[in-house]
């Protein structure tokens, strides 16, 4: 407690501080939860958007696959949070679940200190971070601003018939547990937070279709959504740095960010 409280202090007199690491907000079963903590200047209170890296639910951390979104959000002024979470084989469904959730609530008991509004946090995932970020948006308990999925499988029933099999990685990750419990799809309602679907054309381990057919569902039910198209990009924002066009998503999501958390 003593050195989180020496983080908010250096937070409070430092407010263009950016990038403090490893802060822990769970211990889940005495496994440490780390996140990294971003903060634009000024007072605020400012939006803030949590970041859950992919890694096909058994590799990765806070600091993976996702980097090119920290300069993005840190740019636009958006307050962003890095988040650990326990990983498959060794904590299957739910503890991800749980650790993410952990984590939304830490920070928004913390919000004063960290300069956020605690109504206006987003959460932004990628490959399996964004399977994940869709189902803790997309579940009851959940009270988000907003959701960003990037090529996330929302509906793991549909992937398994795509790839003609369900595949090793989502199996260790669901152990037994019902494959449409575990989809997002699956608590699709009016009420649930606006989603922003991100999905290159030829993603060859993620179909499309796994966003659009989710953002049709969540239409026809009265929900928010939007789907951003990156023409011929392959899996992962990593490999889409490759290619300035692959890149053309990073303003659309941070304008949309902007407009849904204002």
């Amino acid at each position: 407690m003593l050195r989180l409280a020496l983080i908010f202090a250096f937070l409070l007199a430092h407010p263009a501080a950016q990038a403090t690491r490893d802060i822990e907000f769970a211990r889940p079963g005495g496994t440490p939860l780390l996140m990294d903590v971003s903060i634009p200047e000024g007072e605020g209170p400012h939006p803030a958007v949590i970041l859950v890296h992919g890694g096909g639910w058994e590799a990765g951390d806070k600091s993976t696959y996702i980097t090119p979104w920290f300069p993005m959000l840190t740019d636009a002024r958006l307050a962003w949070f890095s988040v650990n979470y326990r990983l498959a084989p060794l904590h299957p469904h739910p503890a991800a679940v749980q650790d993410i959730e952990a984590a939304i609530t830490f920070i928004r008991d913390h919000a004063r200190s960290y300069r956020i509004d605690p109504a206006k946090v987003a959460l932004m995932g990628e490959s399996a971070g964004g399977h994940l970020a869709a189902l803790v948006g997309s579940r009851a308990e959940s009270t988000l601003a907003a959701v960003v999925s990037f090529y996330g499988v929302h509906d793991i029933p549909l992937w398994a018939e795509q790839r003609g099999r369900m595949p090793e990685n989502i199996a260790k990750y669901l152990a037994g547990a019902d494959p449409l419990e575990a989809s997002p799809v699956r608590y699709i309602r009016r009420s649930m937070p606006p989603h922003l679907f991100v999905h290159g054309t030829r993603d060859a381990g993620v179909p499309i279709e796994q966003s659009t057919s989710m953002c049709e569902r969540m239409t026809a039910a009265g929900a928010r959504c939007e789907v951003v198209r990156v023409e011929g990009a392959p899996h992962g924002v990593e490999n889409w740095e490759k290619n300035p066009q692959w890149q053309d998503y990073k303003p659309k999501v941070v304008q949309w960010l902007k407009e849904v958390l204002r």
